[in-house]
């Protein structure tokens, strides 16, 4: 079985996702999901610009990021 670097990638950015929903904290979920998020941006340019992939994800992170950043100052 022969995996293009492309699908590769794919595979990773879906593991940390699925990965992310296994953790306690709220933090670590969102860190570690936005992660796989943006493997999955790199992911979407690979496919020739999928923009489904590209803009989900994109926007997942700007949805983590500001949480995250809300979080912090309110710590």
């Amino acid at each position: 079985m022969d995996f293009s670097t492309t699908e590769i990638i794919g595979y990773i950015s879906s593991f940390i996702v699925l990965l992310s929903f296994l953790m306690k904290s709220i933090t670590a979920l969102r860190i570690i999901n936005t992660i796989g998020c943006l493997c999955f941006v790199v992911y979407g340019i690979l496919l020739n610009n999928s923009i489904p992939i590209i803009f989900t994800n994109t926007a997942i992170v700007g949805i983590n990021m500001y949480f995250l950043l809300k979080a912090k100052k309110s710590a």
